[in-house]
């Protein structure tokens, strides 16, 4: 961002910048933290993701009023209106990447001593990891307004499609081997695409990082066929 005449100005571009990094290091922890409880049925830790969307809900009005109030206060134009209304849509994003990750950590909590198979969890976790890659990585190229590797993350949202599908394949295999298996196995549906979800919103992010930069929207999205 450019230096402004008023420095208030700056400090308020600045100050949402650093509310989008908070937010963005507690959705990155609510994902991992909740695929941990799935994998383990961990019951505390379920609970504590939970806990935590609050914080983050919070976070998020928070980002809204302050990018509102700037733009009333400073009537923005350009670069600097692109860049308010980026925050306003990567908070929105990453409030529901939180939610998302809360409906995983609540699926862990009623899956509880249901029928397991431990295979099944080991797609959930790949997809898991690597959604909280993408999340990452366009964090980064959000923080440094770096195009290409928004770019990057955007082309491989195909991937987590790909594994998607692979796991709904597999879960399908595991009911149809036990019907004991049913309703464990649900619920992993359920939750790999909540993962497939939380991709799609790294996935917005990294089309946002390119608007800041150039105005314009990146279309036609890489799709898995």
């Amino acid at each position: 961002m450019s230096d402004h005449i008023v420095k208030a100005y700056d400090d308020e571009l600045q100050a949402l910048d650093r509310k989008i990094a908070e937010m963005g290091g507690l959705a990155e922890k609510m994902l991992a933290d909740a695929a941990d409880a799935l994998s383990t049925l961990d019951a505390e830790r379920a609970r504590a993701v939970v806990a935590l969307d609050p914080r983050l809900d919070a976070l998020h009005r928070s980002v809204e009023d302050a990018a509102v109030l700037t733009i009333a206060r400073r009537q923005p134009m350009a670069i600097d209106l692109r860049e308010i209304v980026a925050a306003i849509r990567v908070a929105g994003d990453l409030e529901r990447v939180g939610d998302l990750a809360k409906n995983i950590a609540r699926r862990s909590l009623k899956i509880g001593g249901e029928q397991r198979v431990q295979r099944a969890v080991v797609g959930i976790r790949a997809m898991a990891e690597f959604a909280g890659g993408q999340l990452k990585d366009v964090l980064d190229a959000y923080a440094q307004r770096d195009v290409e590797n928004a770019r990057a993350v955007w082309r491989r949202d195909q991937d987590l499609d790909a594994l998607e599908d692979s796991v709904f394949r597999d879960l399908l295999t595991f009911m149809m081997e036990d019907p004991r298996n049913i309703t464990f196995c649900t619920h992993l549906l359920f939750c790999s695409k909540n993962i497939e979800r939380i991709g799609d919103h790294a996935t917005n992010i990294a089309e946002t990082v390119v608007f800041i930069a150039t105005g314009e929207n990146l279309i036609d999205r890489p799709k898995y066929e």
